[in-house]
């Protein structure tokens, strides 16, 4: 998928075509593969959690409050990528 392809999705309010990127570039070309990607992304950001561990929540909060959205979605990536790598079982070579 090009960029310019994923830009007429966002411009026509096409979401799924940009769900389906992720999962498909997650997966490594396997859309399903993908979806478990993000899944594991997400369990393992919650078991740190379960706790209720005292957490930086000041750092949190101005980290959102001072940096644009392209930062923060870089920052999103590599979070999910973190989580990801915890569950041992990522299936990128590590070069996203």
């Amino acid at each position: 998928m090009s960029l310019a392809y994923l830009k007429e999705a966002v411009d026509a309010g096409n979401s799924e075509i940009l769900i389906r990127y992720v999962r498909l570039h997650l997966g490594d070309g396997n859309e399903e593969q993908g979806r478990k990607e993000i899944d594991k992304a997400w369990v393992e950001a919650l078991i740190p959690l379960l706790d209720l561990p005292d957490t930086d929540r000041k750092f949190i909060l101005n980290t959102i409050a001072e940096k644009d959205a392209a930062t923060l979605a870089h920052l999103y990536f590599h979070l999910h990528f973190y989580f990801i790598q915890r569950s041992g079982e990522w299936i990128h070579d590590g070069n996203l």
